[in-house]
């Protein structure tokens, strides 16, 4: 059974991860995959993930696919119990995904239930096609896709990522603009979560965190 979660920001999520676990996640193993964040000027959300993902008391692996070899990529995921891939640009972490091949061998471990975590990048990356993300992110960061933009084909839906939320609601609210009557979108803010578990698919959202948790991670952490 499929079992995903995917977040806009985890962290802003990341008390329904533990729901979504049945809080078994401690001392679990995840591979931390924050390659999509290399191009990007700002990454503040990769340390933000890392942190959420240590006080639920998950293991943290990490797996920068675009320098691992493949056989380290092939036991990392392997090893972990959960997959996490990070934010940043989408059109970048395809790109690496398929150059390595991490997409077939994630793919091939989500098919056989192991759970995926996606976060505003990583939770794009298993829709049918991340054309609709041009929107949001620059797809000249990986120019060796050629405009294929065929993605994991994990759901058939397309999530969109920080509705609502500063700094990408005009891009967001223009993906769903533009595509809301072409492609199934799953527009979600910064605090919820579209899981997956088989054929079932809801969105969720965390009542715990206020709206500028995303700004006050990016605070907390140039603080440090």
């Amino acid at each position: 059974m499929k079992k995903l979660f995917l977040t806009s920001y985890f962290s802003g999520a990341a008390s329904l991860f533990a729901d979504f676990t049945g809080n078994t996640c401690a001392g679990k193993r995840v591979a931390f995959i924050p390659t999509a964040s290399l191009p990007e000027k700002a990454s503040f959300y990769v340390s933000a993930d890392k942190k959420a993902l240590a006080q639920l008391g998950l293991l943290i692996d990490e797996l920068e696919i675009s320098t691992a070899s493949r056989q380290e990529i092939a036991g990392k995921i392997a090893c972990a119990d959960y997959v996490f891939v990070g934010a940043g640009n989408t059109f970048f972490l395809l790109q690496e995904l398929k150059r390595t091949g991490a997409d077939k061998l994630i793919r091939q471990h989500i098919n056989k239930g192991k759970p995926y975590i996606g976060s505003s990048a990583g939770a794009m990356i298993v829709s049918k096609n991340i054309e609709y993300v041009k929107y949001m992110d620059s797809s000249a960061a990986a120019k060796d896709l050629h405009d294929d933009f065929a993605a994991l084909a994990i759901v058939d839906f397309c999530v969109v990522p920080h509705f609502t939320n500063f700094p990408f609601q005009k891009a967001a609210k223009k993906i769903v603009d533009l595509y809301s009557a072409k492609l199934d979108l799953r527009p979600i803010s910064n605090n919820q979560a579209v899981i997956v578990l088989g054929s079932e698919v809801k969105t969720v959202t965390a009542k715990s965190r206020k709206w500028f948790s995303f700004l006050h991670d990016f605070y907390e952490i140039l603080r440090e």
